[in-house]
């Protein structure tokens, strides 16, 4: 099962947040998402435990709790994939742009251009209308 986990201090790194979940069971993974451009944290994370009776009771037991000036907000992580796009603008345009999703929908938006069809099944990247 994967737990969504907001509310992090901006200085824990992957080893302690998988030190706080081995306390309620097995831990597959544990992972502070970082910003691209600084590297630095984001406040929050991905925690996968294999044993879903192991995960709820983190969840119970970790939600609204302080680690820093927040409380933690800890909840199981919703599905990414699906048929529909996500969502996202272009960089200087109101209109609507694409995203990426796994099984297809989404794409590319750039500036006035129309959105991408999606990653998977056709369309995907536009830029000036070559593709659509």
């Amino acid at each position: 099962m994967f737990i969504f986990v907001a509310g992090l201090p901006y200085d824990l790194d992957d080893a302690e947040l998988e030190e706080i979940f081995e306390k309620f069971g097995t831990v597959k993974s544990a992972k502070v998402t970082l910003d691209k451009e600084t590297g630095k944290s984001r406040g929050f994370g991905f925690v996968e435990m294999p044993d879903s009776t192991e995960a709820n009771d983190a969840i119970e037991n970790l939600n609204d709790i302080s680690l820093g000036k927040k409380p933690l907000v800890v909840k199981a992580a919703e599905d990414r994939g699906g048929a529909a796009g996500g969502g996202g603008r272009g960089p200087s345009s109101g209109g609507q742009g694409g995203g990426y999703r796994p099984s297809g929908g989404g794409g590319f938006r750039d500036r006035d251009s129309r959105g991408g069809g999606g990653y998977n099944n056709g369309g995907g990247y536009n830029k000036d209308r070559k593709r659509y």
